[in-house]
């Protein structure tokens, strides 16, 4: 990534700015803006986290924030109401009072003498998020938007449910802000109320993931923030950005599809990460913002409104790896979306497990996989540097009804979502399927392209579920995730199915048998692409912040199988060390242990528990923070429990335990 250090504008940076809200809270910004603004006002860039400006993202911040200033814009980073340096309390994610807070935070940036009153709104994940929602609820100065690994659907397409089972990322994510919220804000900013606002935060903290376990079906509570409840809402210009190790990738298309509003879609090969420095292949995209946001706020002829609908990285196959640094492939640019060049063909499921055009006679075949099928599937959303995404799935595939093509005669492209349609039977009332479409080597390897999971019990609709029949056949149709992938001539395609995918999502109660009794796979098949469509500058951007290591970060995955007791273990342990602030001296550092454990031969034996530590201080003064909570289930209910304990220097200021019983329902 090249380091930009001239700028047409020079810059100004202020660092704690207190934006005040209609009820008395204020929110802390950090602002960099051209230093003449105030006598040549410019537009508003505004990114909206939870994430703490000072410690959590300053150093992702000094690349991006810099950077737009010196290119003629206010560039502001806000801690959300009870997190980092501002006031106040979260009691939940994307609630009403966050956007309203956002609301009024774009008022205020639109009437400062510095703006021209024109505010952009951006963000990655939960900024990419509320950018969404903000722009539905139409505040007038909001004239545009780039959402990144996001969504649209808070039920179907978020870190909680998929396919209305719950994801293991429900626990994970929960945990990470029972850790996250309650940290102490930096005395060196907000002074001698520091630890007031500490204390304040700790007593009123919440495991939110007991919130989100109540909710284990579509119902208001999710429908609340999912803009595609009213994709008419978004008025404003959104462009909208994934990549292909993300969990978050299925929303760009469905946005690009629906908006009326201008939309155009970036899918590259990176995980959750911003693809100015994501992995891999970063691309050179505060180019592209730029390009956004000089047209759209400035009214500038930068093209944009005649760059493809999408533009997505078509992935060579490789052989199975759990991190890749580069991929090879090339750019796909698609002028319409859906794209006409996309056709279906379609595949059939047979009862000897090939998979081909060939019509094929009703069959019965059985898969009872044992309840830690599913080891190899990496994490939902690949977000940390470390070994997240799917492996070699011959071992899951080896425990799954499987269903292979003949050797491919020549290079097949896939560019969209797969969709399969099964006729199958449970002997079970309660049961789940997972789909897995690898892309199987001459040898065996076997990497997967896309999957999906369904609760059988939500086969009418996620909002209505509804227990099986045992032994009664029935029909369903599954949309697999969306990818762009290219497989060569030689290698076969499989589909593989099983009752369980462990640890991604929660086990069903009971170990099921589904019985299949016919299936056909639909493929959007695409034209080679030869060359690059589209070519992205080279990356770059402002010069990083700058840190002291005092811990190096390392992340690892472990998989243990005791014969003594015969549980299968996976253990995910991710350091993220620990650094010094080199402008403000400020030390922070963090680490999180997840353990999941369960015995293949019985799914009530399922137990997820998470573990992190949060440091800060500076010279003579310092907190720490444990936070734990595990998740258990009997056959009628989730039992969760947690513990959080903070100390100042070394005494223990704080200490709460947690213990919910929570309704299991069809899950």
């Amino acid at each position: 990534m090249k380091t930009v250090s001239k700028f047409p504008h020079e810059i100004a940076e202020r660092d704690h700015v207190l934006i005040p809200l209609p009820d008395g809270c204020r929110l802390s910004a950090r602002i960099w803006m051209p230093v003449d603004a105030s006598e040549k006002p410019v537009p508003a860039l505004l990114e909206y986290l939870p994430y703490r400006k000072r410690d959590g993202t300053a150093d992702r911040d000094s690349l991006t924030h810099p950077y737009m200033a010196g290119h003629g814009y206010a560039s502001v980073r806000v801690d959300m109401r009870g997190n980092g340096d501002s006031e106040g309390l979260m009691s939940d994610e994307y609630t009403e009072q966050e956007l309203a807070d956002a609301c009024d935070v774009i008022a205020w940036l639109a009437e400062q003498e510095w703006c021209d009153g024109n505010v952009g709104m951006h963000g990655i994940s939960w900024g990419g998020f509320n950018s969404l929602q903000v722009a539905a609820l139409r505040p007038p100065a909001l004239k545009a938007i780039v959402t990144m690994c996001s969504t649209d659907d808070r039920y179907s397409d978020d870190i909680h449910y998929k396919g209305g089972l719950m994801l293991h990322e429900n626990l994970g994510w929960g945990a990470t802000m029972f850790s996250f919220t309650p940290r102490p804000p930096d005395p060196e900013l907000v002074g001698e109320d520091w630890r007031a606002l500490w204390m304040d935060r700790l007593e009123n903290n919440a495991m939110l993931h007991a919130t989100w376990i109540e909710h284990q079906t579509r119902d208001d509570y999710w429908r609340h923030g999912s803009v595609c409840e009213d994709y008419s809402a978004i008025e404003v210009p959104v462009l909208a950005v994934g990549g292909w190790g993300d969990g978050y990738k299925n929303a760009v298309s469905r946005l690009v599809s629906n908006l009326d509003a201008p939309a155009k879609g970036i899918v590259g090969p990176w995980i959750h990460k911003y693809p100015h420095f994501a992995k891999p292949n970063p691309i050179g995209f505060l180019q592209e913002m730029r390009r956004w946001w000089d047209h759209w706020l400035k009214g500038l002829d930068t093209g944009v409104e005649d760059d493809p609908a999408m533009r997505l990285f078509v992935m060579d196959s490789e052989r199975p790896q759990t991190w890749y640094e580069e991929r090879t492939g090339r750019w796909a640019a698609e002028a319409e979306w859906p794209s006409p060049r996309v056709a279906t063909e379609t595949l059939q499921l047979s009862g000897d497990g090939t998979l081909s055009r060939k019509g094929s006679e009703p069959f019965a075949v059985a898969v009872s996989s044992p309840a830690d099928t599913g080891l190899f599937g990496g994490e939902w959303c690949a977000i940390y540097w470390g070994p997240e995404l799917p492996g070699d799935q011959r071992r899951d595939d080896a425990l799954s009804a499987t269903f292979d093509s003949a050797p491919l005669e020549a290079d097949l492209t896939l560019t969209g979502a797969p969709v399969i349609r099964l006729k199958l039977a449970s002997d079970k009332p309660v049961a789940q399927i997972a789909v897995r479409l690898n892309d199987v080597y001459p040898d065996g390897a076997a990497t997967r392209i896309t999957y999906a999971v369904l609760n059988l019990c939500h086969r009418n609709g996620h909002d209505r579920p509804e227990a099986l029949v045992p032994g009664e056949p029935f029909e369903i149709v599954l949309q697999l995730d969306d990818i762009a992938w290219r497989m060569p001539a030689g290698n076969r395609l499989r589909v593989s199915i099983s009752p369980a995918h462990w640890p991604l999502v929660w086990p069903s109660p009971e170990m099921a048998t589904l019985t299949l009794h016919g299936g056909e796979l639909d493929l959007p098949v695409h034209p080679a692409v030869e060359t690059d469509e589209w070519r992205f500058e080279e990356p770059e951007a402002a010069r990083s912040r700058g840190v002291r290591i005092v811990r190096a970060p390392e992340s690892r995955r472990l998989i243990e199988m005791d014969q003594n007791t015969g549980l299968t273990h996976v253990r995910i342990a991710d350091d993220f060390g620990e650094s010094e602030d080199t402008v403000h001296g400020l030390v922070a550092g963090s680490h999180v242990d997840e353990h999941w454990q369960i015995d293949p031969d019985d799914p009530l034996t399922a137990r997820g528990e998470c573990v992190w530590t949060q440091t800060s201080g500076r010279g003579d003064w310092s907190t720490r923070s444990e936070a734990t909570t595990a998740l258990t289930a009997d056959a009628t209910h989730f039992h969760l429990t947690g513990s959080f304990r903070a100390w100042e220097g070394e005494t223990l200021v704080f200490e709460r335990q947690f213990n919910k019983k929570l309704d299991r329902r069809w899950l």
